[in-house]
């Protein structure tokens, strides 16, 4: 965050010592002081101090001469997982959809920039994609995040687009902003996005949006598959009727909960917007 654009109350350290901790990740599970501070931007005496408080904290080990997160970290999400009780409505419906489709599926919200995965059922299959409650991907190249993109109110849409990275990740990304502002719109009017092969080559995904009790946007749920094994035109015959059966009793459920006085979107961080009724799934 450019300094600028700091609240007078921003505490600097504290953003470093985050910065410390997302510095692991799956490709990077141990890292070396020199590592962390060349990711972080911090001279190496300041990234010491960091890693060894968080030693001393006891959310990072140290071997001697690398370090590695310890599964203490997971205490910082957990209170949020925890009390998110819409991934705990959806999951069942989630799995219902597995074992319907045979094609893992994912419940996710917007944060930032980013989708994070709050919910997920994987296919039965010995291979699966490495995809983990808490993984994250830029919203504007995966079906998740268009639908809730799609869905925002129109002022905070246009401010999104006039920061979002457009990098090409694969040939077939989305690289200009009228064309994604034309594609989110598309999304808003049929009521559900299809990703194909933007994110990463051979990889399609379908997802509709989940509204809460007032019928605003809270999360989206997806189904991610194999270009070789899935056409766009299969797609939309066989696997959207499903995903959009699965939603609209996640929506059931959701009402009931919050009908009861559960806030269940509540604390959720994400963004949500008015939007028109579910459309009908399209005919094969």
């Amino acid at each position: 965050m450019p300094a600028a654009d700091r609240a007078p109350h921003f505490v600097r350290s504290f953003e470093r010592g985050l910065a410390v901790i997302r510095a692991f990740d799956a490709e990077h599970p141990e890292l070396t002081l020199s590592e962390v501070a060349r990711t972080c931007g911090l001279t190496r005496a300041a990234a010491r101090r960091f890693l060894l408080t968080l030693v001393d904290l006891g959310y990072v080990h140290t071997g001697g001469r690398t370090f590695r997160l310890t599964p203490r970290v997971l205490e910082l999400g957990y209170s949020y997982l925890a009390g998110f009780s819409l991934a705990q409505i959806a999951e069942p419906h989630l799995e219902q959809l597995v074992d319907r489709t045979r094609e893992s599926s994912s419940l996710c919200v917007l944060d930032g920039d980013d989708i994070v995965y709050v919910a997920r059922v994987p296919a039965r299959r010995i291979m699966a994609a490495a995809i983990t409650v808490g993984t994250r991907f830029p919203a504007h190249v995966t079906s998740v995040g268009r639908v809730i993109l799609a869905h925002l109110p129109d002022e905070e849409r246009e401010f999104r687009l006039a920061r979002i990275d457009l990098r090409p990740l694969t040939p077939r990304t989305i690289v200009t902003v009228d064309l994604l502002r034309a594609e989110l719109a598309k999304v808003h009017a049929q009521g559900y996005a299809i990703v194909d092969q933007e994110l990463e080559e051979g990889l399609r995904s379908v997802a509709a949006p989940v509204r809460d009790r007032g019928g605003e946007v809270v999360a989206a749920v997806n189904i991610p598959v194999h270009a070789s094994r899935n056409t766009m035109a299969s797609v939309r015959r066989d696997l959207l009727p499903a995903l959009l059966d699965t939603v609209a009793g996640i929506e059931t459920d959701l009402r009931m909960a919050t009908g009861r006085g559960r806030a269940a979107s509540h604390g959720t961080g994400t963004h949500r917007s008015s939007s028109s009724p579910r459309p009908p799934a399209p005919r094969p």
